[in-house]
């Protein structure tokens, strides 16, 4: 991540409002998500604009949960992406290769069309 990272980092988590809201947002992940997710699934809703799903391919994702963009097809009609070779932080520590995914996902594929998502459009159906 660098020492610039590091020291962010550093600073962040002797914060006890960063350390707060980084607790709160694993809580939700735990509960109030949770039950949207539940809700958004009994209710059959789907995500129908394109979907970019990007991993490490150093971490446990895959090894936990298989494949992701076969997860995100549960919820997405169109899912696209693929591994990125870093650890965890990938942002930090693939910065390029994120940039060049991101690039190439929100560039259009001729002239003149729309970006993925239609704007003012949800992109989500149910």
């Amino acid at each position: 991540m660098g020492r610039e990272n590091h020291d962010e980092w550093r600073r962040a988590v002797r914060d006890p409002r960063v350390v707060r809201a980084m607790l709160e947002d694993y809580r939700a992940g735990l509960t109030l998500d949770r039950r949207h997710e539940e809700a958004d699934r009994a209710a059959g809703t789907r995500i129908t604009c394109p979907t970019l799903v990007l991993w490490s391919l150093r971490d446990d994702l895959e090894d936990l949960h298989g494949d992701p963009r076969a997860v995100w097809r549960r919820w997405a009609d169109d899912v696209r992406g693929h591994g990125i070779d870093s650890g965890h932080h990938v942002a930090e520590q693939a910065p390029e290769a994120l940039a060049s995914a991101l690039a190439d996902f929100f560039a259009p594929e001729s002239e003149g069309d729309a970006p993925p998502c239609p704007a003012g459009g949800s992109g989500v159906r149910g």
